[in-house]
């Protein structure tokens, strides 16, 4: 290996040239800065197989706000977002519930007024 500085041949392993003491070894890319270390082997659940059931079984609208973030926390951990990934999983999590109650108060409202509907009939009968 030439040294790219003085053009000294240098060995192909050699850490520094023998003649001018320039580093040979490659400089290490530095990762865009976050603001938060990723620890190896880290997750953030996503939620998906939840948002897709909140959506079919409970509540059209909020269910898909919660696939839209859910489809959106393994592409921000890839991309080195771990605090962005978090989040997307917190909004994913928060629009599933929502998903879930508005499913439940329907089915809640509909009993009622199922019930209600019946004890009308009996007293017009």
């Amino acid at each position: 290996m030439f040294c790219p500085q003085c053009g000294a041949s240098n060995t192909d392993n050699a850490a520094v040239c023998v003649q001018c003491g320039r580093n040979l070894q490659p400089a290490a890319t530095p990762l865009p800065a976050t603001g938060q270390i990723i620890p190896p082997g880290a997750t953030v659940e996503n939620y998906l197989v939840f948002a897709i059931l909140a959506t079919v079984l409970c509540c059209l609208p909020s269910g898909i706000a919660a696939i839209v973030y859910a489809a959106q926390v393994n592409g921000k951990l890839q991309a080195g977002d771990f605090a962005g990934a978090q989040e997307a999983s917190r909004n994913a999590k928060m629009w599933c519930w929502i998903s879930f109650g508005l499913g439940l108060a329907t089915v809640g409202v509909t009993i009622l007024l199922g019930i209600l509907g019946v004890i009308s009939g009996l007293h017009h009968g």
